[in-house]
């Protein structure tokens, strides 16, 4: 009874409480990490054809975009405010109103990430745990069917 239910709670507070302080930023390998996944994030966009449309809509030159997303989800995930130090605030839909952005690009955009994630080290937990966050900013960019 009482014993079990002991090991029970034990074992959730384990597991790395995601969104919580830095837990995420850590659990992505720090700023190393995080620029590691958006470098293979943004090869998966060069290479995968559904991408091409958004591909499209970056720079040809994708130096800056990969510092300014790395900055970004450092952030993000609760790790040093480094998009702020170097390029002020940002709103996420705000900054891609400009850019035709509907389901399908959302989606294009969620399936570089995956793809991504499948090359890091993450457990599953949280590269599912990455994913259903990533859909809400990804959604809220949405400004087409």
């Amino acid at each position: 009874g009482a014993c079990s239910l002991e090991a029970t709670e034990l074992k959730r507070q384990d597991k790395p409480q995601y969104g919580v302080g830095d837990t995420s930023y850590q659990a992505a390998g720090g700023e190393s990490g995080i620029r590691k996944l958006v470098d293979d994030f943004y090869d998966a966009m060069e290479r995968l054809p559904e991408a091409k449309k958004i591909r499209d809509m970056h720079p040809k030159d994708l130096e800056i975009t990969r510092d300014k997303l790395t900055r970004f989800l450092c952030g993000w995930l609760g790790g040093p405010k480094l998009y702020m130090e170097k390029y002020g605030s940002i709103r996420i839909p705000q900054a891609h109103s400009r850019f035709e952005i509907g389901s399908k690009e959302r989606d294009a955009w969620l399936l570089c990430m995956d793809t991504a994630l499948k090359n890091q080290p993450y457990t599953a937990e949280f590269k599912n745990y990455l994913m259903e966050q990533l859909y809400v900013p990804a959604e809220r960019s949405r400004n087409r069917d």
